[in-house]
């Protein structure tokens, strides 16, 4: 398997452990044993109905796929990590990107239904993605803030670190949305024009987060090491930079259940009960939300990064 390009940060795999054996020094990306999902058959209908839905996000983004087949979960970063064969053909798209490595490789992109099909044709579960677009890679247009709980931690502190994201972005000008991650965190989403480099983008999204931890030390964590996250939300920056990526709205979760990605309003998130409310059985009621007033423009803002000291 090829090796991970050196800009290329750890990827959290949906909950799942690697299986011993297959991520050593040097190696590669980790190989998980497949979860139980519902049949391939129901996934690939799943993204045949969503697909307008998910491509609102997902449309010309370099993608993360997370694909299960033959009974394990791999992440394809892009056409040769790993190497993917004839996988991956037109409709989908792709896109060369430099590395920092010298490399150049070709990361997927889809910009219509039939893209979306391909990706889940060759056993795409979960898409990932960049925080920009392919007419402007390296001019990040998405911020996202995985709001993500350490042991001990109950969904209700989570929806409170959630609200005050949103609260604090909303002193700066900036209007957010809540996405539900499947699994047990919220995503806290800025979209944005796309103006600023990545370099000022991390840096912008690292002095949110720290300044919420220092404010509320006992609540918040920007440390990386999980033994310092116990008992704490560990308000993760790192999805802004990159080739960094996080999930898509309306991406499956590769867990027992298969639940969604799904967007919420600000005002019903009092009222949700867990990050992995929604699942694949729920589709027609995703779709209904999806078309309700409180998810009106959900993902869309015309706003620009402030600069802040």
């Amino acid at each position: 398997m090829a090796s991970r390009s050196p800009d290329v940060p750890a990827q959290p795999a949906s909950g799942l452990k690697p299986i011993p054996g297959t991520l050593k020094a040097g190696a590669g990306e980790p190989v998980y044993k497949k979860p139980k999902l519902p049949p391939a058959e129901a996934i690939r209908g799943y993204y045949d109905v969503v697909a307008p839905l998910l491509l609102r996000d997902a449309a010309r983004r370099p993608l993360n796929l997370l694909r299960c087949t033959a009974g394990h979960c791999f992440y394809q970063r892009n056409r040769a990590h790993p190497a993917s064969g004839d996988d991956f053909q037109p409709p989908i798209r792709f896109l060369p990107i430099a590395q920092k490595n010298g490399r150049t490789e070709d990361y997927l992109y889809v910009d219509d239904a039939a893209g979306v099909a391909k990706c889940a044709a060759a056993g795409a579960v979960e898409f990932h993605a960049w925080g920009t677009r392919a007419e402007h890679v390296e001019q990040p247009d998405r911020l996202a803030f995985d709001l993500d709980p350490g042991e001990e931690i109950g969904f209700a502190e989570v929806k409170y670190a959630a609200i005050r994201m949103h609260d604090f972005l909303a002193e700066l000008g900036l209007r957010s949305f809540a996405l539900l991650s499947g699994g047990k965190g919220i995503h806290v989403v800025v979209p944005h024009a796309p103006a600023e480099n990545w370099d000022t983008f991390r840096a912008f999204a690292r002095a949110i987060c720290a300044a919420l931890a220092e404010a509320e030390p006992e609540h918040f964590t920007i440390a990386l090491p999980k033994a310092e996250r116990i008992g704490r939300i560990f308000l993760d920056f790192l999805r802004n930079q990159r080739t960094a990526t996080a999930i898509l709205p309306y991406s499956l979760r590769a867990r027992a259940g298969a639940p969604i990605a799904a967007p919420v309003a600000w005002e019903e998130l009092e009222e949700t009960g867990s990050a992995d409310r929604f699942t694949i059985m729920d589709t027609p009621l995703l779709l209904e939300r999806a078309r309700s007033r409180a998810l009106r423009g959900w993902g869309e803002a015309d706003q620009v990064l402030p600069r802040i000291a």
